[in-house]
Parts: C-alpha cells; structure tokens; sequence
C-alpha cells in the first residue's frame, strides 16, 4: 500500500490531480466555518454546546452533508444538499417530461442540457432553501427552541435587506460549492460532488466518537468503533454484491469481418438505489414535524392535538412509529426508483438489437420480464439492507444516548463507503495505465 501511494506522488500527472483535489476540499471546508453576513456566530456556538439532540428529520441529514455547516449557519450551510435534489428531480421528471428523455438518449449533447437544467434549478433550490433556513432560525426552532435564549437571537438583523443579502451569500456558497465539484471533475480524481460530500461527512466522524466518549464513556466510544468497522466491512461486501446475467451476442457477417461472438454479463447490484431512498424517506418523514413547526400557537397555549401527536410520534426518531414508518418508505421508496432507473424493457430491445440474448430465454418481451423478475427478487433483500442500515443511527439513539448524527449507519456510511471505493477504483485504473500495477491487489 504504501509503495502504490509513493507511485500516485511519483507521477507528475497524477500526482497534480490528487494535489488539486486536496486544495480544493481544504477549501470547501474553510468555507464551513465563515459564517453568514448578521449571522451572531457567539450565539451559534453558544447553541451548539448546550443544544445535545441535534437537529432533527431533514435538517439532520442537510447537516450531515454539509459538514456541520448548517447549525453554524456559514456561507456553505446548504451545502451540496440543493444540487443532489435538484439533480433527483430531473432524473424524475425524464418519466414524465418526454422532452427530457428525449434528450438524454441523444448523448453528450443533450446530457449537457439537462445538467444545465440542474444546475438552474439548484439555484433556485438554494434561494427557497436559505430563504426557509433564515426564517427557521429567527424564529429559534433552528436548535428546538422558541424562547428568548441565545438560540432564538442567531440573526442580529432583521431587515428585509438583510434577509436578501444573506439568502445570496448562501445561494453562492451553493453555487460555488456546484462549480468546485465540477473543477474536481475535470481536474482532480473522482467525482467531485460525491467527493466534497465525503469530505464533508468523514469530517464530522471524530466529533461524532468524541461526544460518545464524552456523554458515556471512552469504553463506551471504543465499543462503536469496533462495531463500526464490522459494519463498514459488511457494508462493502453488500455494496459489491451483484447478480450477474450472462449475455451471448450472435457473430454477425459485415463486409469480411466478423463481429459479435463474445460473452459479457448485465451486473444488478444488490444495491441499486445507493442513498437516494433515505433521503427521500428523511425528506418525507420531516414534512409533518415542518407542518406542527409553524402551527405552534404563539399566545403559548397549548397547541392542537394533532401538532401533539406529531410531536410525540413523528419528530424524534426514538419512537417504534417513526422507526417503522422510516423502514417501510425507505422499502417502497427502493423499489419505485430502481424502477424509474432500470428499464428492462429498454435493457431487452437494445439486446436485441446487437443480436444478445441471455442464454435459454427468448429476446424481446420474455427477456424484458426475465429482467423485471430478476430485478424485484434482488431488490427485496437490497431494501431491507437499506431499511436496516438506517436505523443504526435510532437505535444507537435509543442504546446509548448518542446523536442522531450517529456516524456509522444510514446516509452517511453508504455515502462514505461508495464514494471512497470509486475513487480509490479510479486511482487504481490510473495507476495501471502507467505502472501496470494498481493500488489494489
């Protein structure tokens, strides 16, 4: 290992990639810590040390990827959290816009115009989300409180000029958060929003041991490390799991050559929704707590009782309900985007049109519904694995009194584990174009 790293920083292109990479993270994570323009940052820290649950539903997750930028209320708090779902959302809208999808099968071209498309749309994101974080914030809900503490006085201005030049400096963090990973794209190692969004995770990951040693006990910090690195291992085992389908392709005669012959295989991963279905699953599960949050009567009488019900059910994740309910939307949540990602059918005629077929089924429509029902029996133990993997976090909540921002479960070990395998894929392909010998063995 350590002679494959000495050859990364021998090859001088290689070597400038990885440097450039590494500058641009040290500065996403400088951002993270300047805060906002009227932003109280003694207050913010102030909030921080006393608050201990954390943030709750999606602000939880939105702080997770942005590397504790959130509560701190930086000029990067939003994070990458406005690009990933504006980037989900397009890739919805190609089932229902036919313009979309027409434009993703024609190539790099159209593929172009549709990134464009997100990126347009996670400006706009990033004004409705800064504009709901600002406003959140004011009013002290931010860190679960509405008195008249330090939490509820995080804004020092509450002019509406004020309001507008914070919810830009936000939306450009956004925007320029955008642009850094796509620099490292092109220039760095990697797929630069997924790295910035390993950065941002994999820094808060020592807080997260030393608030559980210090709440417990430091026996009790290295109990979970332990059992943190059983679970990253069968983790990467699970992501690597795939189901292989052999594909034949039939010798075609075209002038004096031969074509087609060969043998390959359609890999289905156990995993093929990634982290997308916890999110939207936190997302959805956030909605009702956001809903009570803004009917809280402010006379201070007691609230309605529905906004106690979804107090007491559907706003910590220590209660059976929401632990279930989280189970089950991420469950339906796997299925309905592995269907809207994988199209048999499409996978089936485009087969058949280079002469493949899978050996012993016929090709066209009997191929397209051996795929569908091979596709829904690895998608079964792929939800539940998902399911499971998410409740770390609440349980450990539950188990010992750690943070919800617990670091080895849910979104943010998926993220962590994928985002580290490809990158150090990418690095090993390189290294064997140029040495023969990878960083693998």
């Amino acid at each position: 290992m350590l002679s494959a790293l000495t050859r990364i920083f021998r090859t001088p292109d290689l070597r400038r990639k990885v440097l450039f990479t590494l500058g641009i993270i040290a500065v996403f994570r400088l951002g993270s810590f300047v805060p906002a323009p009227f932003i109280d940052y003694g207050n913010v820290r102030a909030c921080l040390a006393s608050q201990q649950s954390g943030a709750s539903g999606l602000y939880e997750l939105v702080n997770v990827l942005s590397g504790g930028a959130l509560l701190q209320l930086s000029i990067f708090a939003l994070g990458i959290m406005p690009y990933i779902t504006s980037s989900i959302i397009v890739q919805l809208l190609r089932v229902v816009i036919p313009r979309f999808e027409a434009l993703y099968k024609e190539g790099q071209e159209g593929q172009a115009r549709l990134t464009q498309y997100t990126r347009y749309l996670t400006i706009a994101l990033g004004v409705l989300q800064s504009t709901t974080l600002i406003t959140v914030a004011r009013s002290g809900a931010l860190f679960g409180t509405t008195d008249t503490s330090a939490c509820s006085q995080l804004v020092s201005n509450n002019a509406w000029w004020a309001t507008v030049l914070m919810v830009l400096t936000m939306t450009a963090g956004t925007g320029l958060i955008m642009w850094m990973g796509e620099l490292i794209t092109e220039r760095g190692v990697g797929n630069g929003m997924s790295l910035l969004i390993f950065t941002a995770i994999a820094a808060r990951f020592p807080q997260s041991i030393i608030a559980i040693g210090q709440a417990q006990s430091p026996e009790v910090a290295v109990v979970v490390v332990a059992i943190g690195v059983v679970i990253v291992g069968l983790v990467v085992y699970v992501e690597q799991s795939q189901r292989r389908i052999p594909v034949e392709y039939a010798k075609r005669m075209v002038g004096r050559r031969t074509y087609g012959g060969n043998n390959t295989y359609i890999p289905i991963k156990v995993n093929m929704a990634g982290v997308v279905p916890v999110i939207f699953a936190s997302s959805l599960l956030y909605l009702p707590a956001l809903i009570a949050q803004f009917n809280q009567p402010r006379d201070g009488s007691a609230p309605a009782p529905w906004v106690t019900w979804i107090q007491n059910y559907l706003t910590t994740g220590d209660h059976p309900l929401y632990m279930a309910l989280y189970f089950l939307l991420i469950v339906g949540f796997t299925y309905f985007y592995v269907a809207i990602t994988f199209n048999p059918e499409e996978v089936a005629d485009n087969m058949k049109k280079y002469g493949g077929f899978i050996p012993g089924i016929r090709a066209g429509r009997p191929t397209a519904e051996y795929l569908d029902y091979v596709l829904t029996r690895v998608t079964l133990p792929g939800s539940i694995y998902l399911g499971l993997l998410a409740l770390i976090p609440l349980v450990a909540f539950v188990a010992i009194g750690a943070n919800q921002n617990f670091p080895f479960g849910g979104a943010s070990l998926l993220i962590i584990v994928g985002v580290g395998l490809e990158t150090v894929k990418q690095i090993d392909s390189q290294l064997q174009q140029r040495h023969y010998e990878g960083l693998l063995r």
